[in-house]
């Protein structure tokens, strides 16, 4: 409501400004038309108010600058919000597939555990075969030495 309110002041000053400008431009094209001379006194308030409606478009000027200057103001307050958003979401992607990373990463880890363990448990049989078959070879070659000396007697 403020912000209306607000608007419309500032509405109606600026159209008393621009009224004052355009009944002290009639006064001064009325001094120019019908140069009469005038006291001095006469002369100080025409001068002051030509002062003044110089004054008043100089500042209606400024006014329109500065309002200018707002816009491209809030234009690029807007557009940093929404790189702002823009970048925040970005990030919050980036985290989640970087947490995704770890999270596969971490599993991947556990299967390759899981696999070197096997493979530590399979050449462990592997070992104890080998050493089974040397044992029995060994006892093949004993006995088989032993059937061989008994048949050459």
């Amino acid at each position: 409501m403020e912000e209306k309110e607000k608007g419309e002041r500032w509405s109606g000053a600026m159209t008393n400004l621009t009224e004052m400008g355009s009944n002290l431009e009639s006064l001064q094209k009325l001094l120019l038309t019908k140069a009469v001379f005038v006291d001095d006194e006469t002369f100080a308030k025409a001068s002051l108010t030509a002062d003044q409606a110089r004054t008043i478009k100089l500042r209606q000027q400024r006014v329109d600058t500065l309002e200018k200057e707002v816009d491209a103001a809030i234009t690029a307050a807007a557009r940093a919000r929404s790189e702002k958003r823009q970048a925040e979401a970005a990030q919050k992607a980036a985290e989640s597939r970087a947490q995704q990373l770890t999270t596969e990463l971490e599993n991947t880890t556990k299967v390759f555990e899981l696999h070197m363990e096997e493979l530590r448990a399979k050449q462990e049989e592997i070992k104890k075969r080998d050493e089974d078959i040397k044992l029995l070879e060994a006892i093949i070659q004993t006995l088989g030495g032993k059937e061989s000396i008994s048949t050459s007697v």
